[in-house]
């Protein structure tokens, strides 16, 4: 027979909590859960990712192995879709 009184209270009705509003429910050990990101304002869930280039990494690769500037290779492929 399991030991009594060793596991945590369980709310199956638990908020979840994103910006000050209630965006779902769940079962958690806590009755509030405060998140910063959940599926409905992450940028994978929602379509908003953006790649960023910081710094030039994408150039300096570029033209690190002699491949011109990501401009030209990006111009390349334009007018190879044109013909």
């Amino acid at each position: 027979m399991p030991k009594s009184e060793i596991h945590p209270k369980w709310y199956p009705d638990a908020k979840v909590i994103c910006n000050g509003e209630v965006v779902m429910t769940t079962g958690s050990t806590q009755p509030e859960l405060h998140v910063d990101v959940w599926s409905g304002n992450h940028p994978f869930f929602t379509g908003t990712q953006k790649i960023l280039d910081t710094e030039g990494r994408v150039d300096r690769f570029m033209k690190k192995y002699g491949m011109g500037s990501a401009d030209s290779a990006t111009s390349k492929e334009s007018k190879d879709s044109d013909k």
